[in-house]
């Protein structure tokens, strides 16, 4: 029989070994490793976190991380660094009755379990049952690294190559060389998150205050994960320059399979014909098909015209929605279609002034892109 136990978040140093194996076990993703997961914590937990554990006997069969969000609702702990959410179960396990005896399990009157982000890549999506809902979240993009190159890139829409062909074409002729730099030594990541942060600072993410900084909670977390990724050998930061000036960079992990992209930004006083970003993509990708190291090129984050144009395997990503009784789930859904239906009236009536919909009374998790 299962049984759960909950601990403050911040004890999860003692259970990363069963996180390791569980995660090694199930979903196989570097964003569940615990020198992903533990920074996360250090960084951005305000106290409130559980470390959730369901054992059979001797045997750990779920984990995962979560934060109250008003009376009676418990969602998954979901920073906006993290690409998916921190909750692994073993395959041939029923979620709709894992998350029936963790509701039980939780303090107080617990109503609602919400798992956020979950990839359909890594797991397949429940199917929806009388306590059990999943919603849409975003449409993210990969390439299949499979094949040539050369396969690959004439695929490819006629726009894009033959953009990036001119592209290539003004800056020769300019006397500009461009060069790509992978960077993989643990010494090597402070500065390669100061120099993102220069570079994501001098745009308009500095604006909203959004931009990482060493000193910020945002620069330290990549600065220890990637630190602890590179003392694994799995963690890749690219800089793209022209001639001495750096113009693009992306923060990267490995493992599962996948180069995942976490963090990409560039010098936006490079003149808009140029895509600095774009032009390093591609040697990035010349170079991941040569190698064949890797199944994928993961990009997560809500797909952009960008993406569609660099690839068609899209997926939708989702959130799971447990709710105690079924008549709570019928409730909620209730309020959803009436906020849904009264926002659709007010806008046709005034759209420029039309208010924000009503709050939904538990919160489903709708299709709302990160800040990163």
């Amino acid at each position: 029989m299962m049984k759960w136990t909950v601990l403050p978040a911040a004890q999860f140093a003692a259970h990363a070994d069963a996180w390791r194996i569980l995660n090694r076990d199930t979903l196989a993703s570097p964003l569940l490793e615990p020198e992903f997961v533990r920074p996360l914590l250090e960084q951005f937990c305000d106290g409130r976190e559980r470390l959730v554990i369901g054992t059979d006997g001797a045997s750990v069969k779920a984990m995962g991380f979560l934060v109250p969000r008003g009376r009676g609702v418990w969602e998954a702990f979901q920073p906006s660094q993290a690409p998916i959410g921190l909750w692994l179960h073993r395959p041939g396990l029923t979620l709709g009755e894992l998350l029936a005896g963790l509701t039980r399990a939780l303090p107080g009157a617990a109503l609602m379990v919400g798992l956020t982000q979950r990839d359909p890549q890594l797991e397949p999506r429940p199917a929806d049952s009388a306590t059990l809902r999943t919603v849409d979240y975003i449409r993210t993009a990969h390439v299949t690294i499979r094949g040539s190159f050369e396969d690959y890139w004439n695929a490819r829409g006629k726009n894009l190559r033959s953009n990036l062909k001119k592209q290539r074409a003004r800056l020769a002729k300019e006397g500009v060389v461009t060069r790509m730099q992978v960077d993989r030594l643990p010494e090597q990541m402070a500065a390669a998150v100061a120099d993102y942060g220069r570079l994501e600072s001098a745009g308009w993410k500095a604006q909203l205050g959004t931009a990482i900084h060493p000193d910020n909670a945002q620069g330290r977390f990549y600065t220890a994960m990637l630190a602890g990724f590179a003392r694994r050998g799995a963690a890749a930061v690219y800089r793209y320059w022209f001639d001495q000036q750096l113009v693009a960079m992306d923060l990267c992990i490995e493992g599962g399979g996948a180069l995942i992209v976490l963090k990409t930004t560039y010098d936006e006083s490079v003149p808009a014909s140029l895509s600095p970003t774009l032009l390093m993509r591609e040697e990035c990708c010349q170079q991941l098909f040569a190698q064949a190291q890797h199944a994928r090129l993961e990009f997560y984050g809500k797909v952009m015209d960008w993406h569609t144009r660099w690839t068609d395997e899209i997926r939708t990503m989702y959130h799971v929605n447990h709710y105690r009784w079924p008549v709570l789930q019928q409730l909620h859904a209730s309020v959803n279609d009436r906020t849904a239906l009264l926002g659709r009236l007010r806008a046709a009536v005034a759209p420029s002034t039309a208010p924000a919909p009503l709050p939904a009374a538990l919160p489903v998790r709708q299709e709302t892109p990160s800040t990163e």
